[in-house]
């Protein structure tokens, strides 16, 4: 078992999920049946299920807006078909595993990572499919959000005499699509803070400097990770300090070959430089900007001419970029999740906001010290110990010399209010704070 750092100075304390006050978080339920058909959960139903998870995660990056389904038909024990949602407005993971079951379908057992959806969107609704192959059980891991569907997919099948077992492995189908989860009930992306720090918390040196934090194995996942993600987030700070590409750059294949995300730049009164990388017209994929209604017009213009999409909406209580109003305007755009990479500044704000959803931080061998070294998290932090935001149920593993825990965050309290520009999303106060390793 891998042993978590200590000492962290901006307070991240991990829990189990057991320790929270209800409300707080969204609880997991045991494998349990409402139907008037018997439909217990039976041994091999977390077999059959895992099976259809794997599935599932074989789409990772590649479903949005949707979220990643797997599905497996089982026959007397015997797996007759399955499949997987490849990507949004191909067929969903039921029907293409009903399909590979054919016949053998018919009083077979169909297990789905996520309940068959009810209504026309890019494709027909999976429950007629379902009910048209003549299953006698249905077992499924999780109802979906979407207030579509929301339990109506399980009360079709009950309706239609199926056994349903719902709640089968709940706890991994709900981690598998976190993204897609805040997405339908948060209306605004999933974000996922990365970050790269030293042992003491630290993401530059007293001098600024960190290249590099973490070795090439954590470096090249998190390209891997961008590649999954359907934007990137970094402050103007970031991008003036770093000047990033901002792009996912795999082993062995071509930019331009590989899923981009989008670039998004917080950047209140367009401080960034037209020439900054980010904004090449060379890059393959697409960069937003957010600014202030007040930014300048001129500014404003001439990255439009570029074609660079330069979001504006009215100013927060300090005067800078109202995150909370831009995320809702990604949500729009269907973007369901962001890889934030931005500084200790945005970070922090992005926390006293209650606006992360998931962390994921490599830890690397290595101690900086120094009162001027640069920590993770600016913002407004917290007074007491008990108001810290904290992971639930945190996962650990080994990346080459790099320590990468991941875990959702669970908020203790309301959100701090704005005020000041230690708080500020981009702030050109704190520009050594913006700096994540490397920025690239």
């Amino acid at each position: 078992m891998p042993i978590v750092p200590g000492g962290l100075a901006f307070g991240l304390f991990c829990i189990r999920k057991s320790e929270l006050t209800a409300g707080r978080v969204l609880y997991l339920k045991e494998a349990h049946t409402d139907t008037g058909t018997a439909a217990t959960a039976r041994p091999d139903d977390e077999k059959w299920m895992r099976r259809a998870l794997e599935l599932a995660g074989r789409a990772r990056g590649q479903t949005s807006p949707n979220p990643m389904v797997g599905a497996v038909v089982v026959n007397n024990g015997r797996m007759v078909g399955e499949g997987y949602h490849h990507r949004a407005g191909e067929s969903h993971a039921e029907v293409l595993a009903l399909q590979m079951a054919g016949e053998a379908a018919r009083e077979a057992e169909l297990y789905v990572t996520l309940e068959p959806c009810v209504h026309y969107g890019r494709t027909p609704p999976c429950l007629d499919a379902v009910l048209r192959a003549g299953v006698r059980r249905v077992v499924v891991a999780m109802t979906d959000p979407d207030p579509r569907v929301q339990g109506r997919g399980l009360a079709g099948l009950r309706r239609a005499g199926i056994a349903v077992t719902e709640g089968v492995m709940e706890r991994e189908a709900r981690r598998l699509n976190a993204a897609y989860i805040t997405y339908q009930t948060k209306l605004r992306p999933h974000v996922v803070w990365k970050a790269a720090l030293t042992m003491d918390g630290k993401t530059a040196t007293k001098a600024g400097l960190s290249r590099w934090i973490t070795g090439e194995p954590a470096r090249e996942l998190v390209h891997q990770m961008r590649s999954e993600a359907d934007a990137i987030m970094v402050g103007a700070g970031t991008v003036l300090a770093d000047n990033p590409e901002l792009t996912a750059r795999l082993p062995g294949k071509n930019v331009a070959d590989i899923r981009q995300p989008v670039r998004i730049i917080i950047d209140s009164h367009l401080r960034s430089p037209l020439s900054a990388r980010c904004f090449s017209p060379e890059l393959p994929g697409r960069t937003i900007i957010a600014a202030v209604e007040e930014a300048p017009p001129a500014k404003v213009a001439a990255f439009e001419e570029r074609h660079i999409s330069v979001w504006q909406g009215p100013a927060d209580k300090s005067g800078r970029v109202d995150l909370a109003l831009f995320l809702s305007h990604l949500a729009q755009l269907e973007i369901t999740n962001i890889l934030l990479e931005g500084g200790a500044t945005l970070a922090g704000s992005m926390f006293d906001r209650q606006l992360i959803d998931e962390c994921r931080l490599f830890f690397a061998p290595l101690f900086f010290g120094g009162g001027g070294a640069i920590p993770a998290l600016a913002g407004l932090g917290v007074e007491q110990p008990a108001e810290a935001p904290r992971l639930v149920d945190p996962e650990s593993r080994w990346v080459g010399r790099d320590l990468l825990i991941s875990g959702l965050v669970a908020y203790q309290s309301f959100p701090a209010q704005p005020g000041g520009e230690s708080n500020s999303a981009d702030s050109p106060n704190c520009s050594r704070c913006q700096a994540p390793e490397g920025g690239d």
